[in-house]
């Protein structure tokens, strides 16, 4: 892979090159892409899904919204960090007009949409939707399916989502957001179809990303960007070199933040935070700062900062010297899993599963995310197969009255039809989801 080409500035739906010395330098076309996806209704509704711990009273718990803006942050600092170098390395991009913030604002706008197609209450909101199609009432459609539909089902994938939401055309709307295809790339940590299903232990193949309703757009956007192939015989690619970075931010702030909330919200005790921490950050540490701080918040806060920076710094370093297998698809991990500090890092996310992702709150969340959204594609799904098929009732046609202009459900393709209001369930906020079943199991009080 080469990165003139990894830069491509071209946007999704558009016939022409773009080049980079012609852009606007007040509003680069990079930087234009975070704007579009802030303005974004998908994005806004992120305010109110759950990241990790939900519906608290307090103000200590993140959403899925400033999760996804604080990842952006960390996200456009590793990407200037690398970029930096990345132009001393290969002067012709220099040339070309690209300079560090290039880098900083790719990263930091597939950062901000990484999470953009989670359906609500966490990630057990994929898992309930897989379980409809795999045990539940939607298991009587695999017949109809393609083995890689029904797999895209069961397996229901957050980063596909986000892809399809980035790239779906609808009338007089065409190429979705219009993001820039170096953008679309970098969010591509899974860039391969749901089968085979972890044909090896390469971090590409860990998951998928993309739909079969989104399979020509995913070609699309792997061959402007020349990036590599990895299978012959099923789509399958190697990643766009800053997806590494996307995901390192990700993993930087979900590692530190959850445990800041742990600790926070009294689930983690503040020992720990000074126990599990320390070992990041014992050679940044200023003691005396420290222990001046009045407020376990505050320590807790200053801790974060400083474990968030040097991981940050980790990451470029780790980046900036594997480059090249990184450009040749050879580097088969991800940043933090090489880095000198992973025993640490994966000390603090035990303490976190155990005390955090596994406490009662968060459980009792999961089993209401199954049953909401269990029964939300049931109604939904058997109204607009009726329809299809001439079996609609009076019912049926006042569900379908409620999905949104957006959402298209008129396929002869069942596997469009499940997959439309799959989507559309998943794009669900937390609050609406729940007051949409109240209302659909007749609990209108």
């Amino acid at each position: 892979m080469n990165w003139e080409q990894l830069l491509s500035l071209k946007r999704f739906g558009d016939t022409e090159k773009r080049h980079r010395a012609l852009q606007d330098e007040t509003r680069l076309g990079f930087e234009v892409d975070f704007d579009r996806i802030i303005f974004s209704s998908t994005f806004r509704s992120l305010q109110d899904k759950t990241q990790v711990i939900p519906l608290s009273e307090t103000d200590f718990v993140h959403t899925r919204l400033t999760h996804s803006l604080e990842v952006s942050v960390v996200g456009r600092t590793l990407g200037r960090k690398v970029g930096k170098v990345l132009l001393e390395r290969h002067p012709e991009l220099e040339k070309l007009g690209y300079t560090f913030n290039d880098f900083g604002a790719i990263v930091a706008a597939a950062s901000v949409t990484h999470d953009i197609g989670n359906p609500p209450f966490g990630h057990s909101g994929e898992k309930a939707i897989g379980e409809y199609f795999k045990t539940g009432n939607g298991l009587q459609y695999k017949n109809q399916l393609t083995e890689k539909e029904y797999q895209d089902l069961i397996d229901f994938e957050g980063n596909a989502n986000g892809f399809k939401i980035l790239t779906e055309s609808r009338e007089g709307i065409s190429g979705g957001l219009r993001l820039s295809y170096a953008t679309l790339g970098a969010f591509l940590k899974y860039p391969k179809e749901s089968l085979p299903k972890k044909p090896s232990r390469h971090i590409c193949d860990k998951k998928y990303g993309f739909f079969q309703t989104d399979k020509e757009a995913f070609l699309d956007v792997v061959s402007e960007l020349g990036m590599l192939k990895k299978s012959t015989q099923n789509i399958s690619y190697f990643r766009h070199p800053l997806a590494y970075l996307v995901e390192a931010a990700d993993d930087i702030c979900y590692t530190i933040i959850d445990f800041e909330d742990g600790i926070n919200l009294g689930l983690i005790e503040e020992e720990f935070a000074l126990e599990y921490m320390i070992k990041l950050v014992k050679d940044v540490i200023d003691s005396k700062k420290y222990h001046s701080l009045q407020s376990k918040k505050d320590r807790v806060s200053y801790l974060r900062a400083l474990a968030i920076g040097v991981l940050i710094n980790e990451a470029v370093e780790i980046f900036l010297q594997n480059e090249t297998a990184i450009l040749d698809g050879t580097f088969d991990k991800s940043l933090l899993d090489k880095c000198k500090y992973e025993a640490q890092i994966n000390d603090i996310i035990k303490i976190s599963i155990n005390k955090i992702y596994e406490s009662k709150e968060v459980i009792e969340k999961e089993i209401a995310g199954y049953k909401i959204i269990g029964d939300l594609l049931d109604v939904f799904i058997t109204a607009v197969n009726n329809k299809f098929n001439g079996n609609e009732t009076n019912y049926d046609y006042l569900i379908i009255n409620l999905l949104p202009d957006e959402c298209i459900v008129d396929f002869e393709s069942t596997y469009q039809r499940i997959m439309n209001i799959t989507s559309y369930v998943a794009g669900l906020s937390d609050s609406y989801a729940m007051r949409l079943h109240k209302k659909l199991t007749g609990n209108i009080i």
